[in-house]
Parts: C-alpha cells; sequence; structure tokens
C-alpha cells in the first residue's frame, strides 16, 4: 500500500515549482479552431421502433415586447436568467422527429426547410442536411405527418426547387388546421406573426399542387398506423396534434408544440400565453392537461422545440412543472 505523507506530498510540490516552466519538446502551431458543429441527429429505441431526433437548427434573437403577452418582459427576463439563459434573448430550438417501424419509415413535421436555411446563414433549416448526415434518404420516406401547419413544420416538404423534398412519401396533415389556414376569413382575426402564417401554408399547398393525391387529412385520437396515434392537443393552433409512438410495453409522447417558442420557459410557466398561439387559454388548458398526463405515467417524451436531442421526462414541481432531461446513451 502507498502512503503518502503530507511531507513527501510538500516536497513533490516544491520540485515541481522548480521544474523549467517551458516544455523540452518542440514548440508547434497552435491548432487551428474548427468553427463549426457536429451534424444534429441522435438515435435511440423505444421497444422494436428506431428513433431519430434530427435538428432543424436554432434561432437567437432580441427578447421582443410581447413574446409573453401576459406578463411583463422584465419577468420573462428573471425567469431566463433563473434558467441560465440569456435575460434579453429568445432561443427556439427545432426537432423533427422519425421513426423507423421496420416496415415505414416515418417522419414527423419537415422543419423550416431552405427558406429558413438562407435567412438564418445557416442556423435553421438543417434539417434535410442532418437526415442525410443521420443516414436517412429522403427518396425512402414513406409517410411524412404534419402536426400542424405553421411554417417551421411545414417549408421542409419543399427543397431548393420548390420541388416535393420526400417525393415518395404520403403527406398526412390535420383536418381542423387545414380548414383553420385556408379559410379566407380568419387571416383578419389575427395579428402577427401569426397572421403572416395564412399566406405561407397557401405558398406551400401551392407547390404541392393544392390537396392532391400526396395529402390525405387526418383526425385527431385514431391510430393511424399501427404503433403510432395522433392526440389532439388544441390551442397552439385549432388542429395542433401530438403522437403516441407505442413498441411492445414501451412508448413515446412526442409533443410537438404543447409548449413551443423556448419550450423549456412554458413547462416552467404553463400559464404564460406564447405570443404564437392562437388560443392561449386554451393551450393553457392543454399544456396542464398534457403534462398531469406525462407526468402519471411517467412517460417518456419527445418535443419539437425542447433543446436537443429534445427528448425526456418531464415533473411536477407545484402547480408547474419541469423539464428533466433523458441520460444521453451511446448505443442503440
Amino acid at each position: 500500500m502507498v502512503n503518502l505523507s503530507r511531507r513527501v506530498l510538500l516536497a513533490g510540490t516544491a520540485a515541481a515549482a522548480a521544474a523549467p516552466l517551458v516544455a523540452r519538446t518542440p514548440a508547434r502551431a497552435a491548432a487551428p479552431q474548427a468553427g463549426k458543429q457536429n451534424a444534429g441527429w441522435y438515435r435511440y429505441k423505444i421497444g422494436e421502433l428506431e428513433v431519430t431526433a434530427v435538428t432543424d437548427g436554432v434561432t437567437i434573437g432580441p427578447l421582443p415586447d410581447g413574446y409573453v403577452r401576459n406578463v411583463p418582459k422584465n419577468d420573462v427576463s428573471e425567469e431566463l436568467a433563473a434558467m441560465h439563459l440569456a435575460p434579453d434573448k429568445f432561443s427556439n430550438w427545432y426537432n423533427p422527429l422519425v421513426v423507423n417501424t421496420g416496415s415505414k419509415l416515418v417522419v414527423f413535421d419537415t422543419g423550416g426547410g431552405p427558406p429558413a436555411l438562407q435567412q438564418s446563414k445557416g442556423t435553421l433549416g438543417q434539417f434535410h442536411g442532418n437526415l442525410a448526415a443521420a443516414g436517412i434518404d429522403r427518396n425512402a420516406v414513406d409517410v411524412v405527418v404534419i402536426s400542424h401547419l405553421h411554417g417551421d413544420h411545414i417549408n421542409g416538404l419543399l427543397d431548393a426547387d420548390n420541388k416535393l423534398a420526400f417525393p415518395n412519401a404520403e403527406i398526412l396533415m390535420p383536418v381542423l388546421d387545414m380548414k383553420f389556414w385556408t379559410d379566407d376569413a380568419n387571416p383578419s382575426r389575427f395579428p402577427d406573426p401569426i397572421k403572416g402564417q395564412f399566406g405561407n401554408v397557401k405558398r406551400v399547398l401551392g407547390a404541392l399542387g393544392g390537396l392532391n393525391a400526396k395529402v390525405t387529412q387526418y383526425e385527431g385520437n385514431k391510430e393511424f398506423m399501427p404503433g403510432i396515434t395522433s392526440m389532439h392537443t388544441p390551442g397552439h393552433t385549432p388542429g395542433h396534434t401530438s403522437f403516441i409512438i407505442t413498441s411492445g410495453s414501451e412508448r413515446l409522447i412526442h409533443q410537438v408544440d404543447v409548449t413551443a417558442g423556448m419550450a423549456t420557459l412554458f413547462v416552467r410557466k404553463p400559464g404564460w400565453y406564447f405570443f404564437f398561439d392562437t388560443d392561449a387559454e386554451l393551450a393553457e388548458q392543454t399544456r396542464r392537461k398534457f403534462y398531469d398526463m406525462v407526468v402519471a405515467e411517467k412517460a417518456r417524451m419527445h418535443g419539437f422545440h425542447l433543446p436537443f436531442p429534445a427528448n425526456g421526462y418531464v415533473e411536477k414541481d407545484g402547480s408547474s412543472y419541469r423539464f428533466v432531461p433523458a441520460a444521453w446513451n451511446p448505443t442503440i
């Protein structure tokens, strides 16, 4: 057994202090900094299903007035600081999901697409590139499920040439959102930024050829393929849909935009009204009901706007909640 006495330790410290500061090895030039991040995807299993979270990127900018409708901006800044985030900025994350069932390759939402990639100078609109980096061929996708029709979920249906990005896939869209966003009487009822989404829906649907044979409308609360069930979670939009993904005794609940924007902020503050929610009061009701269910089931959850890799658990915290990220697993 080695016995390190205090005298030995002090002697060693003194010897180290007396040693020359310049190493005797030849000097080397400083290594250049990489200046870029690695590809953004993370893969895990739910039962027999292979799940891949593929990030579309992030947007960071000055915190706008009215980001939370019913709370003063100073209160929002204080909460962001408590979360170790910049108090004067917003950070919105975007994370589409891919599920390989063994017989079907299913994509849930498609990110902001080439317009976002160009406008953000590469920080957003990364989904197509990260999908390829994850070894997933867009031509091999069987089904694209759209949760709701906001631009950060549908713009990636098109490529840089305004052609179908997933040419061999059936496209599923929620019937209630289709009715809402294509109703010409609705734009005048809403302020920006909600108002601007109506024109974008028309643009994307027009490029798809309208409601052609590739677009199938679906309803909430229905198993539309084995192991994948839709769940109507309205408020963020009228037809906003979450999903339950099940294999054997395991399941993953994909909340999508039950909390949007800085999603963890609204997990902590479910009574705060995000300025992109079409019906803020209904969105709060949905959040509380949804998270009470997730907490009771101790269910694993994926969220489109949670920080990448965007999966973990929700715990009750008084009248609020907190998000607990799942532990990283180096194997699948």
